[in-house]
């Protein structure tokens, strides 16, 4: 049975007043594809950083790779990758000196045959001696995983990996994630507030919120917990809620700035009276959400996932800052 790559009791964070991370309890089996996902400031950005040792822990514990964060930092840091959101490389530096400066900043001796080794994987090798700032989007991502692997880390953690990229490039990357840890056979943690993202990539997820989890599970299984449809509708006058919660088949409503969500039995049933209700030229927009991991989420909080949260500040460019620092 395999064990577990990354542990955690009770890990907690606060920042003055602001609680980022809540007392989570998390296991990650090795050589799996863990998902953390939740808008942006739900505190997921502040969990890497706590199993990364980039910032203290307030309370509790957390373990990587079989070792202590808080006792044994850089035995955790020797064993780990990092994928940024922010890109990281060097624009003047060829691909190969991206790699150079990584060894150098790692202190590894031999990492010539294993850098071409990740280079002809993601079918770069014939770009070795290119600069980084004529590469295109996927080919920088490409390399900027590569730098993680090259000390053969047991755990990559992705922050946001695919943010601001096209839905091309993002699925590319999907691809190279699943790749990287059938081939390599890495844990990988990676954080997301993508609902496909998570669902195509990960066998199991935890949903955080406001620094705490709120749900865990295989993406199956926390769909199979939503046994509702919700219906979103944005109306171009004011409605009554109570009219709204009349409607036979509506079982909750909630309001989301100009928005209401219903949570309905059933969708097809409830839309020809919900059209009886209401006048068609009345209804601005209207969406329905069959049972999903974004129905998880706005089953469990009440909003949507691209509604921000709590706002932590963000030390995602430590990576980038350091590099540049030898100048």
């Amino acid at each position: 049975m395999a064990s577990d790559a990354i542990v955690t009791e009770n890990l907690t964070k606060v920042y003055g007043k602001l609680t980022a991370v809540d007392h989570v309890n998390l296991k990650v089996a090795e050589g799996t594809i863990f998902g953390l996902l939740g808008p942006n400031g739900a505190g997921k950005t502040t969990m890497i950083k706590l199993l990364t040792g980039l910032t203290d822990i307030t309370e509790g514990e957390a373990s990587v790779a079989g070792f202590n964060v808080r006792r044994d930092p850089m035995h955790v840091k020797q064993r780990i990758g990092w994928v940024a959101s922010e890109v990281i490389l060097d624009d003047d530096f060829t691909a190969w000196e991206n790699l150079w400066l990584q060894a150098k900043l790692q202190s590894l001796p031999e990492w010539r045959d294993r850098a071409e080794d990740l280079l002809k994987y993601f079918g770069l090798l014939d770009r070795r001696k290119d600069r980084v700032k004529t590469f295109s989007t996927g080919m920088r991502k490409k390399l900027e995983i590569a730098l993680a692997l090259l000390h053969q880390p047991e755990v990559v953690f992705m922050d946001e990996p695919t943010i601001g990229l096209d839905a091309n490039t993002r699925h590319m990357l999907w691809d190279l994630i699943t790749g990287v840890n059938r081939e390599f056979g890495i844990t990988v943690l990676l954080t997301s507030h993508y609902i496909e993202e998570a669902d195509a990539l990960c066998e199991q997820i935890s949903i955080i919120d406001h620094g705490k989890f709120v749900a865990s599970g295989s993406p199956t299984d926390l769909k199979a917990r939503v046994k509702s449809d919700f219906v979103e509708l944005e109306t171009r006058e004011p409605v009554d809620e109570a009219k709204l919660r009349a409607i036979p088949g509506v079982t909750d409503v909630r309001t989301q700035g100009k928005t209401w969500i219903l949570r309905v039995s059933a969708a097809e049933e409830v839309l020809p009276r919900l059209f009886a209700t209401l006048k068609t030229d009345e209804i601005r927009r209207i969406n329905v959400e069959k049972p999903s991991l974004e129905t998880v989420f706005l089953d469990i909080t009440g909003k949507r996932i691209d509604q921000p949260g709590s706002d932590v500040p963000d030390y995602r460019k430590f990576y980038a800052q350091m590099r540049r620092a030898r100048r």
